[in-house]
């Protein structure tokens, strides 16, 4: 037999090796894996562990079902590889109106005295709280049988409760559609307030036979301006939606159609709500650029008559704080054609605006940013798994990718064979200042001059204190020296190193404990967008807040 167990309900942050320690006491556990998402290998909620012996796989079931990891009580079921046998939904029965005080576990001990439970859970929503519904899964249909007969319409928890046969989704969606093409029951709405039952169901008859008429009244027994009208037979309802929608009946324009349930009503809203987002987003694809780094002073006008020179602008605003009305320092340029907008982008981004260059892009909306920093994370994350073979430690001189590693004092930068600097905490250390060595600031390409040479040291008395500087420099938002020009001036390969030596000091202002992984993704970006966030310390806070929403992620 199988000694394979399935756990769900597990918290995202759950690894193979925690469970291991959960589950090694019970017995030898073979093997033990936490599915992930493919993409951004975020945890899936549940995984599959392997024992050596079917007795400790039953005794771990026996005793840990339901039990806390991490906070979370977790499920755990016999593993069941064949779908053929989860999809026929045979012993499985389905649950609804229960308290929502109720949980897996509480379930489980009501229902396990009908029978052997291959599964039970709770329907839970986004929150984590109940949804007032349930599923048993029993190992044959007898077992299943009698606990239809024995709980149906029982009171649990002061609540009476629905058991009935588990209906596939297929199998509803196909009764749903059958009902809403054969539809009897009719909803109309701004029916005039004096309008009663009768003199409705009146109006409504001349279609055929009405079962029933009901308009809604609130506490007071007022008309709340709706109700419902169910005929015989389906052809009369139709026609009398088709006769009926959008005609006058006491001096009020009435809307008739086909009575929907709540949940139909706000799927098709979200429907729509969606669609209606859809088109707008390929409307304006293409053709909505992305303004920041504005002075403050610029308003909508000003930015408007700035790209105007690009093309047909049909809306372009500055964004501001809902509080204050201060500008936020961006805005959107919408144009009418793509091609209008592609030559904005060419010709304005990095384009002094004020005081300070202008970064000019499509617009993209925030999810889309966040996916294409987890994919970046992700793709990382895959590299970092298909480095070291085997999972053996990496060897001397290994660098991981995706991680900026900082030159140490002196400009150290790793070659091959050689590793960075560490503290002897294992942290990576962070580069200093050359001025702060004792050595002026190294130039840079493009400036002229040589190699710089070190200072003749000066002998010092015994006791004496150690010269200061000559001049503490103040840190400048902007990069001594390091322009476009000096840049381009720098083999390509060292490009990303020397913005690198730039950036990590800063961001290991703000989080030295990520400050290489940090320095790592930003350095993905393009290298004009890397010197002016050098030279802008609020669009570097922003990167490094979206790169930390992502590793907290």
């Amino acid at each position: 037999p199988s000694g394979s167990l399935y756990v769900g309900e597990l918290d995202p942050t759950v690894t193979e090796a925690m469970l291991f320690e959960v589950f090694n006491m019970i017995g030898p556990v073979a093997s033990i894996r936490v599915c992930r998402d493919a993409i951004t290998r975020r945890s899936l909620g549940y995984a599959y562990v392997n024992f050596h012996s079917s007795d400790d796989a039953e005794r771990a079931i026996d005793s840990l079902n339901y039990s806390l990891i991490k906070g979370r009580p977790c499920r755990i079921m016999w593993s069941q590889r064949d779908p053929a046998l989860r999809k026929t939904g045979n012993g499985n029965i389905f649950i609804k109106n229960l308290d929502p005080q109720i949980d897996n576990k509480a379930l489980h001990d009501t229902f396990s005295a009908f029978g052997n439970i291959l599964s039970c859970k709770i329907a839970l929503d986004e929150s984590g709280q109940s949804k007032g519904y349930g599923f048993v899964h029993y190992e044959t249909e007898e077992a299943a049988e009698m606990a239809i007969q024995k709980v149906n319409g029982m009171l649990l928890n002061d609540r009476k409760v629905f058991v009935g046969h588990h209906v596939s989704r297929k199998e509803r969606q196909a009764k749903f559609d059958e009902l809403k093409a054969n539809f009897t029951n009719v909803y109309v709405k701004n029916i005039d307030g004096l309008v009663t039952d009768e003199e409705l169901g009146t109006h409504f008859r001349k279609f055929g036979p009405v079962t029933s008429v009901a308009i809604a009244k609130d506490d007071q027994g007022l008309s709340r301006g709706f109700g419902f009208v169910n005929f015989e037979n389906h052809e009369d309802a139709r026609k009398a939606v088709e006769a009926l929608n959008d005609t006058d009946f006491n001096g009020r324009t009435l809307y008739v159609s086909r009575a929907q349930k709540k949940n139909e009503r706000e799927q098709e809203l979200r429907r729509q709500y969606e669609q209606a987002r859809m088109e707008k987003l390929s409307k304006y694809q293409g053709v909505n650029l992305y303004v920041k780094n504005l002075d403050d002073d610029i308003d909508d006008e000003r930015l408007r008559q700035e790209f105007a020179v690009y093309g047909v602008i049909t809306s372009a605003k500055v964004m501001r704080d809902d509080t204050t009305g201060v500008s936020r320092g961006f805005g959107f340029v919408c144009f009418s054609e793509a091609d209008e907008a592609t030559r904005a982008i060419t010709e304005a981004n990095g384009r002094m605006l004020g005081s300070k260059p202008i970064y000019v892009a499509l617009a993209q909306r925030k999810d889309v940013r966040r996916q294409q920093l987890e994919a970046q994370m992700a793709h990382r994350s895959n590299m970092r798994m298909g480095g070291p073979p085997g999972g053996v430690p990496p060897p001397a001189g290994y660098m991981q990718p995706g991680m900026f590693y900082p030159p140490g004092p002196g400009g150290f930068v790793p070659g091959p064979g050689q590793r960075p600097p560490m503290f002897p905490q294992g942290g990576m250390m962070p580069p200093r200042p050359r001025w702060q060595q004792g050595q002026p600031p190294m130039p840079h390409p493009g400036q002229g001059g040589g190699r710089p040479q070190r200072p003749p040291r000066q002998p010092r008395k015994n006791n004496a204190p150690a010269p200061a500087p000559e001049q503490q420099q103040p840190q400048s938002q902007q990069p001594e020296g390091l322009t476009a020009e000096a840049l381009a001036a720098v083999p390509s390969e060292q490009q990303k190193q020397l913005l690198g030596e730039r950036l990590y000091p800063l961001i290991h202002q703000e989080q030295p404990e990520y400050a290489g992984k940090i320095t790592g993704m930003l350095l993905e970006m393009d290298n004009n967008e890397l010197l002016r966030l050098l030279g802008n310390k609020e669009a570097l806070d922003g990167k490094i807040n979206e790169a930390m929403e992502v590793l907290k992620q």
